[in-house]
């Protein structure tokens, strides 16, 4: 089962999958998709509080690009966030987005055959102020895309407001 948790910047998706995967499992997974660099001291603090939100119940993978080599079968798991995976790929494919869409959906496929709850956690850019930058406009478009393509494969979709989850592809095979 695949549930897409989408929406703003703080609208509480991560927070909604952590409580759903608990509700499936004492021993759920979380996947980091996120590269933390030395410099950023506020992306690393921000990183530290979604690791302090995770208690020993959980175990951590932090993969950038190819989840496909984890072991998640037969778990639940969280993959926070597309966001910053889709940055990964952008940043190693020089912003080529087709590569970029080939090689994610190649991803979300591979996630689709698992015996697994995965519970894939994405932003909502194009609902936000409009990039000023050809690259800005160019990762936008490939977010967009890259949330169509999981939407499509996933059994659920969820959209968070203001940390009310409003459900937009119900789940019809039940958790």
């Amino acid at each position: 089962m695949i549930s897409l948790i989408t929406g703003g910047a703080r609208s509480g998706k991560s927070t909604y999958a952590q409580k759903a995967a608990l509700a499936l499992s004492n021993t759920p997974v979380y996947v980091a998709t996120s590269q933390v660099a030395e410099e950023d001291e506020e992306f690393a603090a921000r990183v530290g509080r979604h690791q302090k939100e995770r208690d020993q119940r959980w175990t951590t993978y932090e993969e950038p690009m190819h989840l496909a080599k984890l072991p998640l079968s037969k778990q639940t798991v969280v993959i926070d966030c597309v966001t910053l995976w889709l940055t990964n790929f952008f940043t190693f494919y020089d912003s080529d987005v087709d590569l970029c869409l080939e090689a994610i959906q190649k991803e979300i496929d591979h996630l689709s055959t698992l015996d697994a709850s995965i519970f894939i956690v994405s932003n909502e850019l194009g609902m936000g102020l409009h990039a000023s930058t050809e690259a800005g406009r160019k990762f936008t478009d490939l977010q967009g895309w890259a949330n169509q393509y999981i939407a499509q494969m996933a059994d659920e979709v969820i959209f968070m407001v203001a940390g009310l989850p409003v459900t937009i592809k119900p789940n019809q095979h039940g958790s």
